[in-house]
């Protein structure tokens, strides 16, 4: 895919090189709050995770979480896009970025690209995003993105706040 682009960033697919960025991010102590362990410690996991987590849905879905880059620096920043799981009935909205980086517009500014792309050039109808309960900033955020919150859905352990940009059937 090509990369997306917007005035400040470049979303572009993860690659088994950006193994040492992705080891950062999901071990950052925000992440496993408010997103969850994923078991990354080493370059190895990270390579492992990159491989059977993004790339796997390239292949399978046409998207996935795509690494967010400043685009005068080329710095890897966060991840966004659209993760396709079996709990849910549409693909969702994820992001995250490395907490240097917050307070800056760029989960606004990359997740109006991803939606954009979701709606243009995949043509999905509708696009979801979940959070925990207290994540008040990642609301702020799905709320400026024109997300609306439809209810409180569980799955597995977590009751979560489901969001939709369209509303649900």
């Amino acid at each position: 895919m090509p990369p997306i682009q917007t005035d400040r960033l470049v979303l572009n697919e993860l690659t088994a090189d950006d193994a040492g960025f992705i080891l950062e991010l999901l071990n950052e102590p925000s992440f496993i709050d408010n997103i969850g362990d994923r078991g990354v410690r080493d370059l190895d996991s990270a390579v492992r995770y990159i491989l059977d987590g993004p790339v796997q849905s390239y292949a399978r879905n046409g998207y996935g979480l795509w690494r967010v880059d400043l685009r005068d620096s080329g710095e890897a920043i966060g991840m966004c896009g659209l993760l396709k799981r079996d709990t849910l009935p549409d693909p969702d909205l994820g992001y995250a970025f490395l907490p240097r980086h917050w307070s800056r517009g760029y989960a606004v500014e990359s997740g109006t690209a991803v939606l954009q792309h979701a709606r243009n050039a995949l043509a999905l109808p509708r696009v979801l995003a979940i959070t925990i309960p207290d994540n008040r900033s990642s609301i702020k955020v799905l709320e400026r993105l024109g997300l609306r919150f439809e209810r409180m859905i569980r799955i597995g352990e977590d009751d979560l706040r489901l969001f939709s940009t369209e509303p649900g059937e």
